[in-house]
């Protein structure tokens, strides 16, 4: 274990040598988080907590962060729904208990870093223009009465909720319109975001990070010309490795996307914005080359209570909702776990959430097999 390093009277608070400086510290994020560990370590120490339980708490962190692939001031309640899953798919055995310690360390790191008294929210607010925020509750940690450890709370869109959420995402770009205000652009940018989010089951950074040139045609469907498939470049990576890459084709599930996306880089979209030409990210914002990523979450709770649709939905949730209505339109499971980039089928599994007339089709289906076939069993006498 590192030494801690003595950087304040108070343990845990944020050094001095990133409150003195500005943003051009070298590979910023990564000294920022370890710099977090530190003053983690020195605050458990100052509680009189064992050097043991110091080290196996920070490496769980550590752990957690390196398969988010993200740090902690972008992190979500969806990232640990995946590290958790992750851990019971890939560890065979592993015990309810260690899921249970590996959440309340990461709730543990999270309540130090938004504890106002240790500076870290106003720092990453300032560096990063985001703030670490608590990602672990009671829904979303392993429970003792259940063996169970993903959230109950934690489903699909219905369809109709789905038409009401994009309904009210539409409705909100006119409205802005209608009264003269400039925010009906970030209004149309973050509707069309959250539909090609939809369409083509991304995570949010994966959203965020687009940019237009990730486009390209699918040779097997001239019908969709160039955005027959998607190269998602920010795509989590395996444990201990960077951001890795995946291909995810367009669907004619959700071929209505396409005509979306040619009006988005028409110049009636996404050139609208002043700093379109300033980078190439399908997603740009008023004063810079790109939105970051929680404009999109914040946009997604207003639509979402504009909707009047219940707080369990998320943006994540959109990505559960891929998963689930390309499995009741019949597509195979192997294609859809890799059209989401999940190592195994079991973490797919977690995210598919059938509606109750599918389960219902699928039973009458099965009813109408075995009464095809009663004829014959009757006559072999197995009536």
């Amino acid at each position: 274990m590192r030494t801690v390093r003595s950087v304040s009277i108070e343990p845990g608070r944020i050094p001095s040598f990133l409150t003195n400086v500005n943003v051009g510290l070298l590979r910023a994020e990564d000294r920022v988080f370890e710099a977090m560990l530190d003053g983690w370590r020195a605050q458990m120490l100052a509680r009189g907590l064992s050097t043991s339980y110091i080290k196996s708490s920070c490496g769980t962190v550590q752990r957690f962060q390196e398969h988010a692939n993200e740090y902690p001031w972008t992190w979500s309640a969806h990232h640990v729904d995946e590290f958790l899953a992750d851990r019971r798919s890939s560890e065979k055995g592993l015990a309810l208990s260690t899921l249970r310690a590996n959440s309340g360390a990461i709730r543990a790191f999270c309540s130090y870093l938004t504890d106002g008294r240790y500076g870290w929210a106003a720092f990453c607010e300032r560096v990063f223009s985001d703030i670490p925020v608590q990602v672990v509750f009671e829904w979303n940690s392993p429970r003792h009465t259940t063996d169970d450890a993903m959230p109950a709370r934690r489903r699909a869109f219905t369809r109709a909720e789905l038409q009401a959420f994009f309904d009210a995402a539409d409705d909100l770009v006119d409205t802005e319109f209608a009264k003269g205000s400039k925010r009906w652009l970030p209004a149309l940018r973050d509707s069309t975001a959250f539909k090609v989010a939809y369409a083509y089951g991304l995570r949010r950074r994966e959203l965020a990070m687009l940019e237009y040139v990730d486009f390209g045609p699918n040779p097997h469907v001239e019908s969709f010309g160039r955005f027959g498939a998607l190269q998602v470049r920010w795509a989590k990576g395996t444990k201990g490795s960077g951001p890795r890459r995946r291909t995810v084709l367009t669907v004619p599930e959700f071929d209505w996307v396409v005509g979306l996306l040619e009006y988005w880089l028409s110049p009636d979209g996404r050139k609208r914005f002043p700093t379109a030409d300033r980078s190439a990210s399908l997603w740009p914002s008023e004063r810079s080359g790109s939105t970051v990523f929680r404009n999109f979450d914040r946009s997604f709770q207003r639509v979402r209570k504009i909707a009047g649709l219940p707080e369990e939905l998320s943006l994540h949730t959109l990505r559960h909702s891929y998963v689930t209505h390309l499995i009741e339109a019949g597509y195979d499971p192997l294609f859809i776990q890799q059209q989401v980039g999940h190592s195994y089928s079991s973490t797919t599994a977690l995210y598919t959430s059938v509606s109750a007339d599918f389960k219902q089709k699928t039973i009458q289906k099965m009813i109408a097999q075995r009464l095809r076939s009663g004829g014959t069993n009757e006559g072999n006498g197995h009536g």
